[in-house]
This record gives structure tokens, sequence and C-alpha cells, in this order.
């Protein structure tokens, strides 16, 4: 679980849209990007996205 004071300052880096916690993933309001978050840490990083739906590539 990421802490809510860091979730409320991550953005998606692509449109810059909050992004919300679901499972292993931060995913963003606006375009669906999903990022992992491994071992705690939200990996933010365009190239690591998933597309909007699970374990498709990002656009």
């Amino acid at each position: 679980m990421i802490d809510p004071e860091l979730l409320e300052v991550l953005a998606c880096p692509v449109c810059k849209t909050k992004v919300r916690e679901e499972a292993d993933r931060l995913v963003c309001a606006a375009c669906g990007r999903r990022y992992p978050i491994r071992e705690g840490i939200p990996v933010m990083l365009i190239e690591e996205a998933e597309g909007p739906t699970p374990g498709t590539p990002a656009p």
C-alpha cells in the first residue's frame, strides 16, 4: 500500500493527471495507463506503463 500523502502528489507522467491505487498498480484517472508498484515503490516510468487494459502495452 502506498502512503496516502505520497499518493496525493503522484501524477501520470504522460498527462499529469492524478493516479489511484488498484492492487499492485497505480492507474491514471484520465488516460488509464497502469504503472507497477514493486516492493512498495511506484515505478512511474512511461516505458514501464501498461495500457488501460491489463497486460497491453501503453500507446
